[in-house]
C-alpha cells in the first residue's frame, strides 16, 4: 500500500532529484562571486552548495506560509532584504511552496544586485514526475511552474536567461546510473538568469552665468591695447 509521505521533498526521490540538480548547477555557480547569496529552499535541510568566491550566505526555507532559518517572517509579505542585497539568490524548490509564486519570483528579482545570478530549480510539470508530485502534495498549496512561463516573466523584468534544462530521471523511482544528466523527458529543472546591470549614465554639467561688471573700468594691472590707444 502506498503513503504519502508528511515532507514530500524529504522522500528519496525528491532527494536524488536535488541531489542532480546540485550537481548540474555547481559549476554555472562556481563563477558567481561577491559579498552575500540567499538560499530560499522548500526542504528544511537544505544547504547551500561550496561557493569559494562567495562569502556569506542568508539561509531560509519557506513553509506553512512563512521563512524559517537564520530569520522568520510571513511568506506573505516582502522578503525582508533590501533591494539589490545579494549577488546570487537560489530559489531551491520554493516557487513551488510559495503562496504566491509571482510574487517570490518578483522580489527574488528586486533584492538581486545588478549583474547576479538567479538560479532556479524545480520539479517540470510536464512529464512522468508530475502525477506522482501531485498525489503526494495533496491538501497541500504546492504547484508546479511551468519552466518556460518563469522564462518569460525573468525576461520581462530585465534579466538575461543563461540557461534552461531539464534534469533528472524519466520516473521518480527509476534508479538507475547515468540517468541523472541533463534528460529532455527529465522530472525537474534548472534555470539560471543573470540580472542586467544599470547603464552608465554620464552627469551633465549645467553651465553657470557668471556677473560681468557693467562700468568701463578694467582691472587693476589690466593693459591697455594700442588700438585702444589710437
Amino acid at each position: 500500500m502506498h503513503h504519502r509521505d508528511d515532507d514530500i521533498y524529504a522522500s528519496a526521490p525528491l532527494r536524488r532529484l536535488l541531489d542532480e540538480q546540485t550537481r548540474v548547477l555547481t559549476p554555472e555557480l562556481q563563477r558567481c562571486f561577491g559579498t552575500h547569496a540567499l538560499l530560499l529552499g522548500a526542504s528544511i535541510d537544505d544547504v547551500p552548495p561550496a561557493l569559494p568566491m562567495l562569502g556569506c550566505w542568508t539561509t531560509l526555507h519557506l513553509g506553512n506560509g512563512r521563512y524559517r532559518g537564520d530569520l522568520h517572517a510571513a511568506a506573505d509579505e516582502p522578503l525582508p532584504f533590501v533591494d539589490d542585497a545579494f549577488e546570487l539568490v537560489l530559489l531551491r524548490h520554493a516557487l513551488e511552496v510559495a503562496p504566491s509564486a509571482s510574487a517570490l519570483l518578483a522580489e527574488a528579482v528586486r533584492v538581486l544586485a545588478p549583474g547576479g545570478v538567479l538560479a532556479l530549480t524545480g520539479v517540470h510539470p510536464l512529464g512522468g514526475w508530475a502525477p506522482w508530485f501531485c498525489w503526494h502534495a495533496r491538501g497541500k498549496s504546492q504547484t508546479l511552474q511551468m519552466p518556460w512561463r518563469l522564462e518569460h516573466n525573468l525576461q520581462q523584468a530585465g534579466l538575461e536567461i543563461e540557461q534552461v534544462r531539464r534534469i533528472g530521471r524519466l520516473w521518480p523511482h527509476l534508479t538507475s546510473p547515468g540517468a541523472a544528466a541533463a534528460n529532455p523527458f527529465g522530472g525537474g529543472y534548472v534555470l539560471v538568469a543573470r540580472k542586467r546591470r544599470r547603464m552608465a549614465t554620464p552627469l551633465r554639467i549645467k553651465p553657470v552665468p557668471v556677473r560681468v561688471p557693467t562700468n568701463s573700468q578694467l582691472s587693476p594691472g589690466t593693459r591697455r591695447s594700442s588700438a585702444l590707444r589710437l
